[in-house]
């Protein structure tokens, strides 16, 4: 999350350009740099909570494989219901557009 946020800002400086100038400088495929770039569509509280982390058994269950299908959601009440309910069940849940 900490990640995206620093790319976010370098794009908006300006001195980055795009997804394949962050891939470059983070040594990674450009769908990687989407992935890390689309955390960016997290609510702002889930957001928090991710760069808030402390290294507990809790937030080891927090895979990015999960934080994709959640940011992949376009309405932050949705994106809080799957966030409350990822360690309640073995797969995501469906997503549905209200």
């Amino acid at each position: 999350m900490a990640l995206a946020i620093k790319y976010e800002g370098m794009v908006a400086r300006g001195e980055l350009r795009d997804y394949a100038d962050i891939a470059r400088l983070g040594y990674i495929t450009r769908a990687r740099a989407t992935q890390v770039m689309n955390l960016l569509h997290l609510a702002p509280d889930i957001q928090e909570h991710l760069l808030f982390l402390d290294g507990s058994v809790e937030s080891a269950k927090i895979t990015e494989r999960d934080l994709r299908r959640i940011a992949a959601t376009v309405y932050w009440k949705q994106q809080r219901e799957l966030w409350r309910t990822r360690n309640t069940t073995t797969e995501a849940p469906a997503c549905r557009v209200a």
